[in-house]
């Protein structure tokens, strides 16, 4: 079902990781979580978990779309605001300053998940990472 899963496309090779060369030009990351409401607050940690392995890995915010439905930092029931733990040890804090969320709330749906893979995203949503595109292209 759409309104529970945790989507992660890859866009172009991660090949040139596992050989240790670090240029990269065109790969791109897109992470959905298309999970709201405090009790799907593993699915929002799954996703920044993700995000923050693809930065590790070398590919720059400006080619990682990130999609969260809903801000569990923020949450009232959230003993400790504006963080996220992927484990119940606390120890990491994944949603930490350099987050950049591209869509949030309403925003995410299926339909913007499509566009912003197509490249046809509408003017209200120009402000955003729209569409994934080659260098100088």
């Amino acid at each position: 079902m759409w309104s529970q899963c945790v989507g992660l496309f890859f866009i172009g090779t991660f090949l040139a990781l596992s050989k240790g060369d670090s240029v990269h030009t065109n790969n791109w990351a897109v992470i959905v979580c298309s999970s709201r409401y405090w009790f799907n607050y593993r699915h929002v940690s799954n996703a920044l978990s993700i995000y923050r392995s693809v930065k590790r890995l070398g590919i720059p915010d400006s080619q990682i779309i990130l999609m969260l439905a809903d801000d569990i930092a923020c949450n009232a029931r959230n003993p400790l605001p504006g963080t996220i733990f992927n484990s119940a040890g606390e120890r990491l804090n994944v949603y930490g300053d350099d987050v950049e969320v591209d869509y949030r709330g309403y925003e995410v749906t299926v339909e913007n998940v499509i566009r912003v893979l197509t490249g046809r995203v509408p003017l209200t949503l120009t402000d955003k990472k729209s569409r994934l595109t080659m260098k100088d292209n």
